[in-house]
């Protein structure tokens, strides 16, 4: 948006000084040739008077010599023409068409103007003047006079205004540069602080400062709403952890109850017993995880140390052998990674060992800064693998299958807490693949 700003206020501001350079380029092009007519024509009516007289007395010597000194100290070439058009008298190199000139003097009219003198031209000019007085005109008198010096004052003029223009234009440049960087400072700075917040740096806020005040304004408003969204999530946040803590007690105390009720029991009653005692665990379940996922969202279990990834997959390996699962590791014995990203390995293999049948594989590889967990199980469609993440989640065919529905949700969480990319792929044949992309160190 600052370049596009910059080039329109540019190109206006081009348009503004074309719109005052080339006005006064033009006037002054034509106030030069307009001197240039006007002393060139006082010359040529010299030479007519001179002429005529010559007429009158048949005598063009003076002329002649009057006409050949101006030839030869200005540059120019003259000639003069009797009543019947016979040339009388020339100097200088005359090498203009001058036919319609000589018509327009002879019906006793004088040149009234000239072309514009640019730098590029025209080399010479022609002027014409009737010798004599209205019906006695006696002859014409042509002048071609070059316009040397009016072509160079009109090329020092106009590389002025083109310098000039060009001082300006580059000034100009640097204000609307720093023009657009104050209207659009309050604009980048809100687009830093949205970066921010969509980071999960729920505490960015914007710094009102330079800018339009309007642009200002909506920093401050910004900074109230981002201050009410944040506290509506704290306070959310906080209900779901106190929930979950509060309840822990009491579902302890109930498990304890319904344990030390067993012996009382009628046989009739141990189904409904067990049914019961299956329920609480599951309740117990979700209240650890909701615990769990509150404590994630605060930051409060995301640490910025690394453990080694190896020793935890040890402890899934006798899960898993007790299950009749294999689990196959491609990692290096020493490899570290963040304790978000170890976490997020556990909740994975805590998933692939509920799902996938015995005597199916599970394969943990690291490399290139890529934390993948595949297992050949049933594996989720498409659509199920867009949802997977949401939370209390469950696929409509492990309705079955003890969980919460939270882990992945705590798993997506724990990636954006450590800056990590959390992606749900389909492994070939069958089965899923969890693939966590590691920041760069």
């Amino acid at each position: 948006m600052n370049s596009r700003l910059v080039v329109t206020f540019t190109t206006l501001i081009v348009f503004l000084i074309a719109a005052l350079a080339v006005p006064l380029g033009l006037a002054y092009a034509s106030h030069r040739t307009n001197r240039l007519l006007l002393d060139r024509r006082a010359d040529a009516t010299r030479f007519a008077e001179l002429a005529d007289q010559a007429a009158r007395e048949a005598d063009y010597s003076g002329l002649t010599a009057e006409i050949t000194r101006y030839a030869d100290l200005y540059g120019a070439a003259v000639r003069v023409r009797d009543r019947d058009g016979a040339v009388r008298v020339t100097a200088g190199r005359f090498d203009a068409d001058d036919r319609d000139a000589t018509r327009l003097a002879m019906s006793g009219r004088t040149t009234e103007d000239l072309p514009m003198m640019t730098p590029f031209g025209p080399a010479s000019v022609l002027l014409a003047e009737p010798a004599g007085r209205d019906a006695q005109l006696s002859g014409v008198v042509l002048l071609q006079a070059p316009t040397d010096q009016a072509r160079q004052d009109v090329w020092l003029v106009w590389g002025a205004l083109a310098v000039g223009a060009l001082i300006a234009l580059t000034y100009s440049t640097l204000v609307a540069r720093q023009l657009a960087r104050w209207i659009l400072r309050p604009v980048a700075e809100l687009d830093r602080t949205t970066q921010a917040i969509a980071q999960g740096r729920l505490d960015a806020r914007a710094h009102p400062g330079a800018g339009p005040s309007e642009l200002r304004r909506l920093e401050e408003r910004f900074n109230a709403m981002a201050d009410a969204v944040a506290g509506a999530m704290e306070r959310q946040r906080a209900f779901v952890a106190d929930a979950s803590h509060e309840l822990r007690t009491p579902l302890t105390v109930l498990g304890l109850r319904l344990e030390n009720l067993e012996p009382h029991l009628r046989a009739e009653g141990t189904a409904e017993h067990a049914e019961a005692m299956a329920e609480l665990d599951r309740l117990a379940l979700l209240v650890a995880d909701l615990l769990a996922l509150a404590r994630v969202e605060a930051g409060a279990d995301v640490e910025g140390k690394v453990v080694e990834l190896e020793p935890r997959l040890a402890t899934w390996r006798e899960v898993y052998a007790a299950k009749g699962v294999l689990l196959v590791t491609d990692i290096s014995e020493r490899a570290v990674i963040p304790e978000a990203a170890a976490r997020i390995a556990d909740i994975a293999l805590d998933n692939a060992q509920k799902f996938v049948p015995e005597g199916g594989t599970v394969t943990v590889t690291l490399a290139d800064g890529v934390l993948r967990v595949t297992d050949d199980g049933p594996g989720l469609s498409e659509e199920e693998r867009a949802e997977a993440l949401g939370r209390f989640w469950r696929s409509g065919a492990h309705a079955n299958v003890p969980g919460s529905g939270l882990g992945l949700a705590i798993a997506a969480e724990l990636a954006r807490a450590c800056g990590a990319t959390l992606r749900l792929l389909p492994a070939d044949p069958h089965g899923l693949i969890v693939e966590l992309r590691l920041p760069a160190p």
